[in-house]
């Protein structure tokens, strides 16, 4: 295990050094509260072994920070003051045990013995749930020519550690791949961490990637460890990387290039030890032709390209798609489709992808009484392509002396009903439901 020595006193500090290093633990050895702190802040632990009375923050305090890292390391608590106050509080503030001194160092040995052994239990299940969801839910489903060698492809590179750039339109499954890289790697034991540029203000972009010190900036009241720090020994997925701004786009070059990364407020830098996977819906070889994306940046995150295919590209994957959701959704066996629901699917361009598909299976099932044609996104393509027949008697009467905008807005209508009749008038279950932003939906219902 990973092991961080917190002991002021000298003599005692190497002596368990020593002692757990002969184990085969990796320990790390702290004369006082600061130091353990920029540990922390640092590097991950499976195991803090601390004196209570310490130089700087003590041991209570050090248990807390512990609390509060993903993930956290076990604590175990040494102090020569014994008190039944202090061993009901440690171990009410989550330490795993507490020991007082003077004490055999068989006692530590028999405590860190036991917390291996449960170490390497929560490892493995770790593992064997990380395995149940890469066959089950994360598996990349289809058997087209495309799909074929996607999967070859991912295969010969993720044994690597070069940087990987999925490139395809929203709801191709990027983040779906890049899991897959990760979990075929050697670095499929360690975490996956995934951020998309697109959901973090422009602000604390560089905070959330590359973390920051205690009063680095207004309301930094701690340290705060960044994407890259998390991602320590795994995979970091960068998603929606064109949207990362041109200011941040210089300091990961850096990063890339050194291996290394300085936390907001200064501070040594660290070394990094992750593989990185960066996904975009949009040509940045374009975007960098026009100064919006650095071209140096692009040909780093650019080693190894991953394109990936829309549906409409892949419709021969439909069937196996369908049942794939039917099954994550509880209903594998129950959930049957007639032909002339599959001939409406498979005329259907499918511009959302593959996240669209499941968003209407979602709705089949719970709508089992409507037709295919209502569910899908702008149905009226099925009319152009000769399939008016598919449609309910209501929508072919309504189409009659409507434009395509009326008619597109009479079967939002009818969806945005169907939604907030399930979700009993509660906009936030709808806009769910819907896989809407909750804003979105209301602006829809606001201007109907």
């Amino acid at each position: 295990m990973k092991i961080l020595m917190v002991e002021d006193e000298p003599m005692t500090r190497v002596a368990l050094t020593d002692t757990l290093r002969r184990e085969g633990h990796e320990v790390l050895p702290c004369p006082d509260g600061n130091v353990a702190v920029e540990a922390l802040n640092a590097d991950s632990y499976d195991l803090m072994i601390t004196d209570l009375n310490l130089p700087g923050p003590g041991g209570l305090e050090l248990l807390q920070r512990a609390k509060e890292l993903d993930p956290a390391p076990h604590v175990i608590i040494m102090t020569a003051y014994a008190s039944t106050e202090t061993a009901v509080e440690a171990l009410r503030r989550g330490a795993y045990d507490y020991v007082t001194k003077p004490f055999q160092t068989d006692e530590i040995l028999a405590r860190v013995r036991n917390l291996a052994r449960l170490h390497d239990v929560e490892r493995e299940n770790t593992e064997l749930r990380r395995r149940i969801a890469v066959t089950d839910e994360d598996r990349i489903v289809g058997t087209s020519a495309c799909m074929v060698k996607l999967n070859e492809t991912i295969d010969a590179i993720a044994p690597g550690e070069a940087n990987v750039l999925i490139q395809g339109p929203s709801g191709t499954g990027k983040e779906l791949v890049a899991r897959a890289v990760h979990a075929r790697s050697s670095r499929s034991q360690g975490p996956f961490v995934a951020v998309n540029c697109s959901a973090i203000p422009d602000t604390l972009v560089e905070s959330e990637l590359f973390g920051h010190r205690k009063g680095a900036f207004t309301g930094a009241d701690r340290d705060h460890k960044g994407y890259f720090q998390r991602a320590r020994g795994g995979s970091l997925f960068i998603d929606e990387i064109d949207d990362l701004p041109l200011a941040t786009q210089v300091k990961l070059l850096r990063v890339i290039q050194e291996r290394e990364i300085e936390p907001v407020g200064g501070g040594a830098a660290q070394a990094i030890d992750i593989r990185l996977i960066a996904a975009t819906k949009q040509d940045l070889k374009a975007l960098a032709g026009e100064g919006r994306f650095r071209e140096d940046l692009y040909y780093r995150l650019n080693v190894i390209p991953l394109l990936l295919p829309t549906l409409k590209e892949r419709k021969e994957d439909i069937p196996a798609l369908i049942e794939h959701f039917a099954k994550r959704l509880g209903q594998s066996g129950a959930f049957a489709i007639d032909s002339a629901q599959y001939k409406v699917m498979m005329a259907y361009d499918w511009p959302g992808n593959v996240r669209e598909l499941g968003n209407v299976v979602e709705r089949m099932i719970a709508l089992p009484g409507v037709s295919v044609a209502d569910l899908i996104d702008g149905a009226i393509n099925a009319v152009g392509s000769g399939l008016g027949q598919d449609l309910p008697p209501a929508a072919r009467a309504d189409l009659s002396g409507r434009s395509y905008r009326q008619y597109m807005q009479h079967c939002e209508d009818q969806v945005l009903q169907w939604a907030l009749g399930q979700a009993q008038g509660n906009i936030s279950r709808a806009a769910k439901l819907l896989d809407l932003p909750r804003s979105t939906l209301r602006s829809k219902l606001e201007n109907r």
